[in-house]
């Protein structure tokens, strides 16, 4: 085991660790309306579907990038992922039974899908085309995820004001996946007060427009 060897696999840890608070507040946001009986498995569940997915774009992860707009394509999704998960009502009249665990499972998936660019690229970096560290990164990222979705989730049940500050987060990460693409990239280099601009404005929005959506329909149950 050479010092290189051991220097990636360090690398591989600090990124999981860096990046993988996004990933927890994401499947603690999708888990939070569950059951607590129910939400150990969907979170088992959804992060071991999201890994697959994610060892799978790591293998392909220099390909995927030569897609033109795929990092805006994916931040926009992740925008409207992050509102949806926002305006979910309060109440659990609309999640119950098989339906809450498949839905929650889905919104796993698809958000660490959306988010785990970042991730990907920076592990793939890392690893050097190594695929034992590709691995060990990818199952080191598990006790991460899980451990601190549940923190959060007890976060959310004892103070849910948190929920609106987790829909941030993954609008501000949508934001950068955005800011990143390599087609749009330049005019943001270049306007900052347009970059800036922008973060606020996404972020500002999906807030906002949660809260209001979130609101109405509280309106008309009452």
């Amino acid at each position: 085991m050479d010092i290189d060897w051991l220097i990636s696999l360090v690398t591989i840890i600090g990124v999981d660790i860096i990046l993988g608070g996004d990933n927890a507040i994401v499947v603690a946001l999708a888990c939070r309306h569950l059951h607590p009986d129910v939400r150990n498995k969907a979170i088992i569940l959804g992060i071991t579907l999201a890994l697959l997915i994610r060892m799978c774009l790591t293998f392909i992860a220099v390909e995927l990038l030569a897609i033109p707009f795929l990092l805006a394509i994916g931040g926009a999704l992740l925008i409207y992922i992050a509102y949806s998960l926002l305006a979910t009502p309060d109440d659990h009249t609309t999640i119950n039974g098989g339906n809450s665990l498949y839905s929650a499972i889905k919104a796993i998936v698809i958000a660490d899908f959306v988010m785990g660019f970042d991730n990907v690229i920076a592990v793939a970096g890392a690893a050097h085309g190594n695929t034992t560290l590709v691995l060990i990164g990818l199952l080191f990222s598990v006790p991460i995820i899980i451990w601190g979705s549940k923190i959060i989730l007890k976060a959310f049940d004892r103070f849910p004001i948190i929920i609106y500050f987790g829909a941030a987060i993954l609008a501000f990460t949508a934001t950068r996946m955005i800011k990143h693409e390599n087609m749009l990239s330049p005019l943001f280099t270049h306007h900052p007060s347009f970059s800036i601009a922008f973060q606020v404005i996404v972020i500002g929005g999906v807030l906002l427009l949660g809260y209001l959506t979130k609101k109405k329909y509280m309106r008309h149950i009452i």
